[in-house]
């Protein structure tokens, strides 16, 4: 979820090869929730699952997605949640609501045998345990793939390790990374390709974009405090409705005329138990690790034995696995070799 800075603030496409040689660190549960989500049968609206009816989307999209940013020479670091801040608890409580709703919702509709209400709810149900992200770990550190482990939000590590040099972007489909402070978001970064368009039997191109914070501010006229700001009124995780009646362009000019959170938020009515001013120092001062992220020695072993153990087919795990060999010449220019 997240703050939603659409409609002021644009996005440039890029090609998956424009960012070869790149170092970026990504937002792990938003990747894992988004396979999740789209990786499921097409009528049932089910995640794939394996002979024991353990769920396995999150590591179908995983491996493949990340072998193919390795395969075009990107060089990914995955970033998972640690423990949220406590003022997130109704936020957390509500998304629990919202998936027991949904499952709710979805029993019903595959008793009317309605495939699009399906497919929704079901998206809306899924829930990413603690042992999908423990084995996802597993599979990255087989992959080869380094594992950063946040204190607190993932997305708060993956903007300072872009702040402090050691990759060069975040990737999220959260704008909050930028009111974290990372210099550059790649959007779309792991889920890029062919979507089907909700509703139709048709088909979009999806892109990874790249969202650069210094140019935005210039070309907006603020600072990052101030579009902390915006978040803040338009909504963000720990304040997720935002303040009423305030949308992204309302909040823009209030930023522009007021300034500072006190002067903005004297001409608002707060409706949250939550002090604005405590949203605000923990965008501008989160929890993080600063530290260097060694490489990781692939574990191909390893890396079979786990992908088997779900069912996915021996035939096509080799062949990926081959392609990431062959990106290790010389002629694709790639920075370092997977098998080393």
């Amino acid at each position: 979820m997240g703050v939603n800075l659409t409609g002021i603030v644009p996005a440039g496409q890029v090609e998956l090869s424009d960012l070869r040689g790149r170092r970026i660190a990504i937002d792990a549960h938003n990747s894992l929730y988004q396979f999740l989500s789209i990786i499921r049968d097409r009528f049932t609206g089910e995640p794939l699952k394996d002979s024991n009816g353990e769920v396995t989307s999150h590591l179908s999209g995983l491996f493949y997605r990340t072998a193919r940013l390795m395969d075009n020479g990107i060089k990914p670091i995955y970033v998972f949640d640690g423990k949220p801040p406590e003022f997130k608890h109704d936020t957390v409580v509500e998304r629990s609501r919202i998936r027991q709703e949904a499952r709710e919702k979805l029993e019903k509709a595959r008793e009317e045998g309605d495939v699009e209400k399906i497919r929704l709810y079901a998206q809306q149900s899924m829930r990413l345990t603690a042992d999908m992200v423990e084995e996802s770990k597993k599979l990255l550190l087989a992959m080869g793939v380094p594992v950063v482990q946040a204190p607190s939000e993932g997305e708060a590590q993956a903007a300072v390790l872009a702040r402090e040099g050691v990759v060069w972007a975040s990737g999220s489909q959260d704008w909050d990374s930028l009111l974290f402070g990372t210099p550059r978001m790649i959007k779309n970064l792991a889920i890029s390709g062919k979507r089907k368009v909700a509703g139709k039997e048709d088909y979009t191109e999806v892109r990874p974009e790249i969202i650069e914070l210094k140019p935005i501010l210039s070309e907006l006229g603020i600072t990052r405090e101030q579009l902390i700001i915006i978040g803040i009124l338009i909504g963000t995780d720990y304040n997720p409705k935002g303040v009423k009646g305030i949308g992204p362009k309302k909040a823009l000019h209030m930023v522009r005329e007021d300034k500072t959170l006190d002067r903005v938020m004297s001409e608002v009515e707060w409706e949250f138990t939550i002090p604005p001013e405590k949203i605000f120092d923990f965008f501008m001062n989160p929890p993080a690790e600063k530290a260097e992220v060694a490489e990781v020695k692939p574990d191909l072993e390893e890396l079979r034995k786990i992908m088997l153990s779900h069912d996915f087919s021996g035939e096509r795990i080799d062949g990926t696995m081959e392609r990431l060999r062959r990106s290790c010449s010389p002629a694709k220019g790639t920075l370092h070799c997977w098998l080393r």
